[in-house]
């Protein structure tokens, strides 16, 4: 027995080694797939390790879990478009959560006497556990954009009601785990865990959805310390590991794309974006100035330098093997294409990066933000494909507006600039953008991918 158990924790040293190993990896594009996999081999070999362990003598349930869970996680896989990868990586934080609290929920079923610091750490999980399922459902239905909507749901007192909620949270904790074994025990357990649900709906709703990849980042934050949280009950070593190690993670994560918002998490997580605007933003004077994509063909084959900006509207018209066709046209042509990427563009992070990468755009291609834009003054062509409110210089220009001192990629100081838009509808943050009105804007209204389908026509027609 001591030999077995001495072999399972060298077997966790090894994963819990892994893992790190894969997070460093995953730090760069380049690697991120070899990270993803050797941490998942590492995970693989844990619980093969746990499953031979003495003390699990039942193997039904464990193995109907692992079937019924492969083949709805494939299903899910194969079946979900990039357009709806946010919305499936929400629910699997939420399912994270979920875990955590039927561990912490089993637990206490099976042994109701627990001393005050497990009773803490019981209560503990099944908060942020029942927290993190709640506010990723409806993290999830916000970026459905079909039962909640995306602005952000407002109300009066709605602080108070949060803060009293979560008092009363506090209280039940306190009277759960000073007597886990009081016959009124599961009952004070339940109204936590109604409360706890309740409080993760009235966290996320008041949050806008330019927010949601902050707020994802954040959500999946809260499943790995979760997940902490319970190996501590269950006393798992690599699970205290790999809990800690996402939850660091996504901590860092939030706080880097809080940086890039110009905003701290508690404001991102007190109330939406856009939701108490500072003032009456600017008003917007110029002209549109549309153009088709045969005019917009002779500006990108007379340039010898083109940034384009990806945004969510790539992602919605699946447009991404399309603009890697016309990069290769461009090239083709002798002019230098590059990617900027926005921190937060997208609906979750790495969003874009994700895209792209499906399409096999090199990764060298990829500029962030912060390297971009000392460049933009000697670039001709800027295209933003599906950006809104990432390239809006109100953002660096109006005082007045709720996207001021949020960092963003300096399109407009580009000599050209090209939009492509279905409409002049506004962004997830609900901000006029005045870079549509530059002199040196052009507006090609149209599907995403039809419109660059168009632009790679008219570079093979001409050659």
């Amino acid at each position: 027995m001591e030999d077995t158990r001495t072999l399972l924790d060298l077997i966790y040293i090894l994963s819990a080694i892994t893992f790190i190993l894969g997070f460093k990896l995953m730090s760069r594009p380049a690697t991120a797939r070899q990270g993803n996999l050797l941490s998942a081999l590492g995970m693989a070999a844990a619980v093969v390790a746990t499953l031979m362990f003495p003390e699990v003598v039942r193997y039904t349930y464990i193995l109907a879990g692992l079937v019924i869970g492969a083949i709805i996680g494939a299903l899910l896989a194969y079946r979900t478009p990039m357009t709806s990868m946010p919305q499936m990586v929400g629910l699997l934080n939420g399912f994270g959560g979920a875990a955590s609290l039927l561990v912490a929920w089993a637990e206490f079923v099976a042994r109701p006497e627990q001393p005050v610091y497990q009773g803490v750490i019981i209560w503990l999980t099944v908060l942020i556990g029942t927290v993190t399922l709640s506010g990723s459902l409806v993290a999830w239905a916000k970026l459905e954009e079909r039962y909640i909507p995306t602005k952000p749901v407002l109300y009066p007192g709605q602080r108070i009601v949060s803060i009293l909620v979560l008092a009363a949270i506090l209280v039940g904790g306190i009277w759960f785990a000073t007597d886990t074994a009081a016959p009124e025990a599961m009952h004070v357990l339940g109204v936590v865990t109604a409360l706890a649900f309740a409080l993760g709906i009235l966290l996320v709703i008041p949050i806008g959805g330019a927010d949601m990849p902050v707020v994802i980042s954040l959500l999946n934050s809260y499943s790995g310390i979760a997940a902490c949280a319970s190996g501590f009950i269950i006393q798992n070593k690599l699970l205290i590991v790999a809990g800690a190690l996402v939850g660091a993670s996504g901590i860092i994560l939030t706080l880097i794309m809080c940086k890039a918002m110009n905003r701290s998490v508690a404001n991102v997580v007190l109330g939406g974006f856009g939701a108490d605007t500072p003032g009456k933003a600017q008003n917007v004077a110029g002209e549109i100035k549309p153009i088709k994509p045969d005019e917009a063909y002779f500006i990108l084959e007379a340039a010898n330098s083109v940034v384009i900006v990806p945004g969510y509207g790539l992602a919605v018209s699946q447009a991404q093997h399309t603009v890697r066709e016309l990069m290769e046209v461009m090239e083709k042509n002798g002019t230098e294409v590059r990617f900027a990427i926005h921190p937060v563009a997208g609906r979750m992070p790495g969003h874009m990066n994700v895209l792209l990468a499906e399409a096999n755009i090199p990764y060298d291609a990829l500029v962030e933000m912060d390297a971009i834009n000392p460049t933009m003054d000697t670039v001709d062509v800027c295209m933003i494909i599906g950006a809104n409110d990432v390239v809006n210089p109100a953002a660096l220009e109006d005082r007045s507006s709720p996207l001021w001192g949020m960092p963003i990629i300096e399109a407009h100081r580009a000599r050209t600039v090209i939009v492509m838009k279905r409409s002049m509808s506004k962004g997830f943050a609900g901000v006029e953008n005045p870079l549509f009105f530059r002199p040196n804007t052009r507006m090609l209204f149209g599907d995403a991918k039809a419109s660059l389908q168009a632009l790679v026509s008219e570079f093979k027609n001409s050659n």
